[in-house]
């Protein structure tokens, strides 16, 4: 069950967050009191929907704007621009004859192209692995484009530096929905590590939409009236009636730099619950999660667009959503009006594709190679139940002998240690190349997950917000 009493305030002692080193976490605060630091903002997500493919363009100052890092100055740096996607390559003068592959995450829908380097550059760079990422040749939330142009660089490798003698790829959120989808198309890599990864696909964008149908069921908008797409009058009108009902207005929470609801009322408390189930169930960190960081958030995240800019219909589907406000998957009568009271949703035929690059790519669970994927508890911006979306895809599929699962003690979007990464890497190689299967988290045993001390295993670090660092375990 639920634990109750968990305090927000632990957020208040001590918060600083120097554990995490993610390139992924956006919208970094340089701050004013370093005692309350934990810039683990989630970035803006899915916003302004729909763009001009034709006009991305690769910024050649940015591009070449790569440098050397402190004792690595005689690593070999190639940069250009391939199929209208920019590329960065690097590789040590010990080259190992490994490759890793990095995809990025989403950008936004502008226009400009960028190249992100691993936020484990050094780490590879120390074991002799060479890297190269795109920045892909469009922006939005283009998984097709990232497969395609991350594959047309590992072939643009080969010509420029030679064949490596394995290949890996690593990828963190719409980057790990990247990884997963090329993993499964092509099989030119060795092994794969999605990171925070959009592993559900087109389930992400449910999330977002039973978010938003639930608040607005509770707080008595009929089934008729609800919306799962928003017009500015939804953002001018409901929102902040939602907030108010809700979480009694809003208050900023200076730990996590985000706008929060004040107190969660008895309304509150229930979209609260049904959100920890939506999201992966019972389990560690989800409640400070959830009201020091997510609640409004959420609310926010409504589609406009329900193609998101890539499908050619509507990718929402909930009619197979259950809204619970307790651990017993038996509905209670309570339960059963809630989920009555819901507007459903059927996605369009064109709008999903169970095969192939298009739209909003499934990731099949068909692994063709070992696979290690790391998730945060607390996540809610690609929440935890991608994890067990994936897991159970693959147990479906007859391949969870090539999936290792890992849980990580953090709340934030990517929030991994650079250790957390490398530990995975490193044992993604073994496994890959000695065939020692590495350990994982069994992330499908719903008493496992709501075990307090789930996610130790291979978290390398407690965040000082844990109440297992608060406690000294």
């Amino acid at each position: 069950m639920k634990r109750k009493n968990v305090m927000t305030a632990l957020l208040a002692t001590t918060l600083s967050l120097s554990v995490v080193s993610s390139s992924a976490l956006a919208n970094q605060v340089t701050p004013t009191d370093q005692s309350i630091v934990l810039d683990i903002k989630p970035p803006e997500f899915f916003i302004g929907n729909g763009q001009n493919k034709k006009n991305f363009f690769v910024n050649e100052t940015k591009l070449n704007a790569i440098n050397h890092i402190e004792g690595f100055e005689n690593t070999k740096i190639l940069k250009g621009i391939h199929n209208g996607a920019g590329y960065w390559i690097e590789v040590p003068k010990n080259w190992n004859g490994k490759l890793v592959l990095y995809a990025h995450g989403y950008r936004g829908t502008g226009q400009e192209l960028t190249v992100t380097e691993p936020s484990i550059r050094k780490e590879l760079l120390e074991r002799g692995y060479a890297w190269a990422a795109s920045s892909y040749s469009t922006n939005g939330y283009d998984v097709e484009s990232g497969v395609k142009d991350t594959h047309a660089l590992n072939g643009l490798f080969r010509n420029l530096v030679g064949n490596p003698t394995r290949t890996y790829i690593i990828g963190q959120s719409m980057g790990g929905h990247v990884t997963g989808v090329y993993a499964e198309q092509y099989g030119d890599v060795d092994g794969a590590l999605p990171m925070c990864g959009v592993m559900g696909d087109s389930e992400l964008f449910d999330f977002f939409t039973d978010y938003s149908l639930v608040a607005q069921s509770l707080i008595g908008i009929s089934k008729e009236n609800q919306q799962f797409l928003a017009d500015d009058e939804y953002f001018a009108k409901t929102v902040p009636e939602l907030r108010e009902k809700l979480g009694n207005g809003l208050v900023y929470n200076s730990a996590t730099k985000s706008y929060v609801f004040k107190n969660l009322t008895s309304l509150g408390e229930k979209l609260e619950k049904v959100t920890e189930n939506l999201s992966g169930g019972d389990r560690p960190l989800f409640e400070i999660s959830f009201r020091t960081m997510f609640d409004d958030f959420l609310l926010q995240r409504i589609p406009t667009n329900p193609a998101y800019g890539e499908a050619t219909g509507n990718v929402i589907n909930n009619t197979d959503s259950v809204y619970q406000l307790d651990n017993d998957p038996a509905l209670s009568d309570e339960e059963k009006l809630l989920n009555d009271s819901i507007r459903r949703i059927t996605n369009d035929p064109n709008g999903r594709h169970n095969n192939g690059l298009a739209a909003i790519p499934k990731v099949t669970g068909d692994l063709k190679v070992p696979t290690v994927s790391l998730h945060t508890l607390g996540d809610l911006y690609v929440p935890f139940s991608m994890e067990q979306i994936y897991a159970k895809n693959a147990a479906e599929k007859g391949k969870s002998d090539l999936l290792v699962s890992r849980a990580i003690r953090g709340i934030g979007h990517c929030e991994f240690t650079n250790k957390e990464q490398i530990d995975a890497l490193d044992a993604l190689v073994d496994w890959a190349e000695n065939g020692n299967k590495p350990k994982g988290d069994n992330v499908l045993d719903p008493t496992v997950v709501a075990d307090p001390r789930f996610g130790t295993q291979f978290t390398s670090q407690l965040r000082p917000y844990d109440p297992l660092f608060l406690v000294g375990k």
